[in-house]
């Protein structure tokens, strides 16, 4: 969606947080609607940045106008449904039934609800994005727990394709922006393994599969060691695998994108190693900076940079270090367009906006004893960490921050060439690599 300069500037809410422009109306518009989370979480982040009226003005202006790919993250979260959870829990449904039943709500009530419709879309708008890199898929390997989450948003895309559709292909996302549409993109966080062991290319068959139904990015491990190689959690980083290798060389034929966000150092240097077609660490941070296991070493985002690809940058405030708000978060990315090029960069916040409407839904559940499963699935397990952001740090990172993320930038000295690419043609340029090349 095209906007003028001066409509722009006419209509952008954004501009009159804390006391900018004031005399300019304030009409609603796609990138600041008149929602009072979305501008709180906006004037937090104001407030760390402190940009003069002409970085405003200018960056607002650029954000709008820009391919806003992100490289991974969640589309906004619906409500739960309160009175169907409750008569799930008076019917005697089990704790995973009920985990199951809260993630189908909050991934799917956007397109099945006019309430969540209007809170998601009004979320979307004012973040700016046209595409998002969805999760849709849990974190393992089994096919089936995998096939899930790409069934809910498969389901919710169809339903919603006037206004928020499945990309196919990356020139899909180019259209979207020119027709002013959103859309998802797919990532399947595990590469899927029937777990047979017949032989590689019968383990490695799923992957193909997983393409044709809408996948175009795989984690190579989440957080544990699996068979290809060791997660960023396991102290040992054991390395790659023969087999992480011969399915590195499946994913680079089939045109899926090799993703080491959550996967070792020494694991993730290797698969870059190994990787003929650009690869990516969608959602990360610079451990240069600070030294966090989810984050990635110069050595690694040096070996990651010369296959072509890109270190995305999260929005988690501990992984940033520091006060880990919007401020730090920047530095990161400026870190990493200083080192490696502009070309390399990106943003993966891996935050989601939440419905405003899910508090009153939670209140209709009845409180109940979590049963074992609430211990802790076995893949989130964490190495320690010392670090204790800003109390302003989440809301100055909130996923409908996007435009101020582009202030930042502008703020930074980066040039509008540079910006644009960060924003999404990086990924863009990534996404049509995999695509144009896959056999």
């Amino acid at each position: 969606m095209n906007f003028s300069r001066r409509h722009f500037l006419r209509t952008s809410a954004g501009l009159t947080l804390l006391g900018a422009l004031p005399h300019i109306h304030a009409a609603p518009s796609p990138l600041s609607p008149p929602n009072e989370k979305i501008q709180k979480a906006r004037a937090v982040a104001l407030s760390v940045l402190k940009p003069s009226q002409k970085d405003l003005e200018h960056g607002l202006e650029l954000h709008a106008n820009s391919l806003v790919f992100e490289s991974y993250g969640f589309a906004p979260r619906a409500a739960v449904d309160g009175d169907a959870f409750r008569a799930a829990i008076e019917a005697g449904a089990s704790d995973t039934e009920l985990a199951d039943l809260r993630e189908e709500m909050s991934m799917t009530r956007w397109a099945t609800n006019a309430a969540e419709r209007k809170e998601f879309l009004e979320a979307f708008r004012a973040a700016g994005v046209t595409c998002i890199f969805q999760n849709a898929g849990e974190e393992g390997n089994d096919p089936l727990r995998l096939m899930k989450r790409l069934a809910r948003f498969t389901f919710a895309t169809d339903l919603m394709r006037d206004e928020m559709f499945k990309a196919v292909k990356p020139d899909d996302i180019v259209a979207a922006k020119k027709q002013g549409k959103l859309c998802l993109y797919f990532t399947g966080n595990g590469v899927p393994l029937r777990q047979q062991w017949n032989s590689v290319r019968d383990e490695l068959g799923y992957i193909r599969i997983f393409h044709q139904l809408g996948i175009r990015m795989m984690h190579l491990t989440y957080n544990r060691r699996n068979p290809l190689g060791d997660g960023c959690g396991e102290p040992s980083d054991g390395g790659l695998s023969d087999f992480g290798r011969a399915a590195i060389e499946e994913m680079n034929q089939v045109g899926v994108i090799v993703d080491v966000a959550h996967t070792g150092w020494r694991t993730s240097l290797e698969a870059a190693k190994a990787s003929k077609k650009p690869m990516v660490a969608s959602h990360t941070t610079a451990a240069a900076l600070y030294k966090h296991f989810r984050g990635k070493p110069d050595e690694v985002i040096r070996a990651i940079c010369d296959t072509g690809g890109l270190v995305g940058v999260c929005c988690i405030p501990r992984f940033l270090g520091g006060a880990g708000d919007i401020s730090v978060f920047l530095n990161h990315i400026e870190h990493i367009v200083k080192k490696f090029g502009a070309e390399h960069a990106a943003i993966g916040t891996d935050v989601a906006y939440s419905s405003r409407n899910d508090e009153a839904e939670r209140k209709k559940i009845p409180k109940r004893t979590e049963g074992r499963s609430a211990g802790g699935r076995w893949e989130h397990l964490w190495p320690a960490e010392s670090g204790k952001p800003a109390s302003h740090a989440e809301a100055s990172l909130s996923w409908t921050n996007w435009p101020l993320f582009t202030v930042g930038m502008v703020q930074r000295g980066l040039k509008n060439d540079d910006i644009r690419k960060i924003l999404g043609e990086n990924m863009l340029r990534v996404a049509r690599s995999a695509w144009e090349t896959r056999s």
